[in-house]
């Protein structure tokens, strides 16, 4: 009797879980039909969304943090993305190319989407509570602004001595700007050499800053502790030297295969690393320390014993990985993750889930908005940055246009909603929504015999997701509403 009632239970369970994601069950279902009447190969489609995915991911994960933050889908990113469009034109104007004219496109975006970032963040201080209306307006308000400046300023009032980038007659920018030769693949292109060599030389920087201020401050030194560090990294670094090495690290695109391969040998060294410090280091018998590194270790062989199967490896040898695009990615996510471990991260937590208790426990609710803003529209040009660089042509007009509507639709896709999102949906949201969009104009076309089809039904889906959400969400205010009224009613009632 008891185990019919587990087994219940758990089906219960089941089926609460499905309920809970029937968005993201929905678009696997839509993802691995569109697959199969494609007509085109898996290895194709999976070429396709990493592609997809190095350009959007960083700006869907720009979108974490005020939705934690309260401030719900911030659809003010667009202004983001019109501070790194502004930047872009000046940085080809000038003449700066590749990674100089990236750092320089970097340095002129950030503080004006801080200040963009100031600006809509004192908006929403305004209009709380009706922050996405608030910012989907504000995207059509910047939209017209930037017009006025690309449209009739510049060239006309602002004058541009590269005469490539200007309309004939003078006044306002060509509608399209051809980035070959300035920044295009300006990332994608940095070697997993030098990123090493940036990374070894940012780390002696922090290591011997760390040492100054502790001699200055008169702290304790930990020195075993930092110079392990530093000495781990200097090994790291010479191997660099070697020609085999050099070889295989001077590339800047890895194949999915060796990536696989490198992420299961990593695996298993940290086994290996988790077992030694709960024997060595903790002192536990190799009964109380040995689950979590076999189970490691097992799941690392498992997947690198499946990259032998014929059709994955087809799969892994036909992708390629910008390194340090995908490794910007990874800093984004783990960004996100450490600063809603800080004391800035809770308050914006506080904040998001109740203004009274917020103000209640001291926290300043319209400062800690305004720095969730800010950091979401700085995140937010770098991303678009990081879009048009890899996409290689810049539309003046309307490369902004759809950056809100599209990075917002794939956050609800992964299963994020107007109150709740993490690093893990944006990324499964990131590959499903663009699995669709590759597969739908092609599976149209084999069915109907028109890929409009497929390129209407997508656009259908992302403005039906996000209007399904909004939906939801206001149904659950009513709902909340209509409870905390019933319980109020019923207080007096009791006494």
């Amino acid at each position: 009797m008891k185990n019919k009632n587990n087994l219940g239970e758990s089906l219960n369970n089941a089926m609460r879980s499905l309920w809970n994601n029937k968005v993201v069950v929905m678009f696997v279902v839509l993802c691995v039909f569109g697959i199969a009447t494609s007509g085109k190969s898996v290895s194709h489609t999976v070429t396709e969304v990493f592609t997809r995915f190095g350009r959007n991911a960083f700006l869907v994960l720009a979108l974490i943090i005020p939705v934690l933050a309260g401030l719900g889908l911030n659809f003010g990113i667009v202004v983001g993305a019109i501070a790194a469009q502004i930047a872009i034109f000046w940085v080809v104007s000038w003449g700066f190319t590749g990674v100089t004219g990236l750092l320089m496109c970097v340095l002129i975006c950030t503080p004006l989407a801080i200040l963009f970032g100031w600006l809509v963040g004192k908006l929403y201080n305004k209009t709380k509570g009706s922050e996405m209306i608030t910012g989907m307006i504000l995207a059509y308000f910047a939209d017209g602004l930037y017009q006025f400046l690309f449209l009739f300023l510049i060239g006309g009032v602002i004058p541009v001595n590269n005469p490539t980038l200007i309309i004939n007659g003078g006044v306002g920018v060509k509608n399209t700007i051809d980035l070959t030769g300035n920044i295009k693949y300006a990332l994608d292109t940095i070697s997993m050499l030098s990123i090493i060599q940036v990374l070894y030389i940012i780390l002696a920087v922090i290591t011997a800053a760390k040492l100054i201020s502790r001699l200055v401050k008169k702290r304790e030194l930990h020195l075993k502790s930092l110079l392990l560090r530093f000495a781990a990294a200097t090994v790291v670094f010479a191997l660099t030297f070697v020609p085999a090495v050099q070889t295989f690290l001077g590339q800047d695109r890895l194949l999915l295969l060796n990536a696989v391969e490198l992420a299961c040998l990593g695996a298993a060294l940290f086994a290996v690393y988790l077992l030694l410090k709960g024997m060595v280091g903790e002192k536990k018998p190799f009964a109380q320390c040995y689950k979590r590194p076999v189970a490691l270790a097992i799941v690392a062989g498992i997947v690198y014993a499946l990259t032998y199967v014929t059709a994955i490896f087809q799969i892994l040898i036909a992708v390629s990985l910008p390194v340090c695009t995908y490794l910007l990615i990874a800093v984004i996510c783990f960004f996100n993750r450490w600063i809603l471990s800080t004391k800035l991260g809770q308050d914006m937590r506080t904040v998001g889930q109740s203004r009274t208790v917020a103000n209640s426990a001291g926290i300043n609710v319209d400062k800690t908005r305004i720095i969730a803003t800010c950091i979401s529209t700085v995140l937010a040009s770098w991303g678009q940055l990081i879009y048009l660089q890899n996409l290689g042509t810049f539309q003046t007009y309307g490369a902004h246009s759809m950056v809100g509507q599209y990075a917002i639709a794939s956050l609800l896709v992964g299963g994020a909603s107007v109150q709740k999102a993490n690093n893990k949906q944006a990324i499964l949201g990131v590959v499903l929504f663009h699995t669709l969009f590759v597969v739908a104009p092609l599976s149209a076309s084999n069915l109907f015999g028109s890929a409009l089809i497929g390129e209407y039904f997508r656009v259908f889906i992302c403005y039906g997701v996000i209007a399904l959400s909004l939906a939801m969400h206001a149904w659950k205010v009513i709902a909340k509403k209509k409870e905390e009224k019933a319980q109020s009613d019923a207080a007096p009632a009791e006494s």
